[in-house]
């Protein structure tokens, strides 16, 4: 019976963009390197992450991994096993911890996020990193996270001082369960405590806070992946901003899966995460060529 539900999951799910042609992924052995501390002295809270790292001398593309949980709650231990299919994939993984609210209020997390990138860059020669392809993927509120890092650094909106300037913009971007738009939410109570305070009294904070609000044609392109039965992020969510990406003629992904819910979709996302992976192999080194052309 396992393995027929495991069957029809994998059947059950919808493609939008789907490659025309299986992109090529290297298969590695690797090593872990755990509690890593990336923030500097001073920082509001100590931060770490786990490392992982492929075997071998040459040159890696990179990845940003950040988890889950309502900007409240949960760890970097959620996204092991991802970290690890990317890692022997070929990917230098980088599973970070950020500031949870309350206690710290938006932008704190975004600021953290901006900050591994920046640790990424400088740390590059010592992990055997390309520079032009370290990209990030987040489920859930770390892919609202790494979309908003992404996004805000592309536009150049003053969400991208003082921590984040071109090295917080990704070579690509995925994101499982993305709130896209928190607008969209009214003013729950995971919602007031991360912007401090209701939509009504701060709209321009939840506007600002919102990915959806900053896409522009020079975004990365972007992966997503959805639970289409999710209660809690809406597919629509997922779905509006991949409109909006189209609009802006940004290359983009959709992998819809059906049967599923906000945390079945994460629970049962190994075929997404295989996509995402060859999605992100075949935009490894993609930012050099991006660069050039804005210039």
């Amino acid at each position: 019976m396992a393995l027929i539900t495991c069957a029809l999951l994998t059947a059950c799910a919808s493609h939008k963009n789907a490659p025309q042609q299986a992109a090529s992924v290297p298969e590695t052995s690797f090593s872990t390197e755990k509690g890593v501390t990336f923030s500097p002295g001073g920082w509001p809270e100590v931060l770490q992450a786990d490392l992982y790292r492929p075997d071998g001398e040459q040159q890696r593309p990179a990845v940003l991994l950040v988890h889950g949980g309502g900007w409240e709650r949960r760890s970097r231990e959620d996204m092991a096993w991802i970290a690890e299919e990317l890692a022997s994939n070929g990917f230098v993984v980088m599973n970070i911890d950020y500031r949870f609210a309350p206690e710290h209020t938006f932008p704190a997390q975004l600021y953290d996020l901006q900050l591994a990138m920046n640790w990424l860059h400088e740390q590059a020669e010592r992990y055997q990193i390309d520079r032009n392809a370290i990209s990030a993927f987040g489920f859930s509120s770390g892919a609202h996270l790494v979309s908003l890092m992404a996004l805000v650094a592309e536009s150049r909106h003053p969400l991208n001082r003082p921590h984040g300037g071109d090295n917080a913009r990704p070579a690509a971007v995925v994101a499982g369960g993305l709130p896209g738009d928190l607008r969209a939410f009214g003013s729950g109570r995971l919602l007031r405590q991360f912007l401090g305070g209701d939509q009504q009294d701060m709209p321009d904070a939840y506007q600002a806070a919102s990915p959806i609000t900053h896409i522009t044609a020079g975004a990365p392109p972007f992966f997503l992946f959805h639970g289409a039965q999710d209660m809690l992020v809406p597919a629509r969510q997922a779905k509006a901003f991949r409109d909006e990406l189209e609009a802006n003629g940004v290359e983009n992904e959709l992998y819809l899966m059906y049967l599923r819910g906000h945390i079945t979709s994460f629970l049962t996302a190994g075929n997404a995460v295989d996509k995402a992976t060859a999605f992100l192999v075949r935009h490894s080194g993609s930012t050099q060529k991006q660069t050039e052309n804005r210039d």
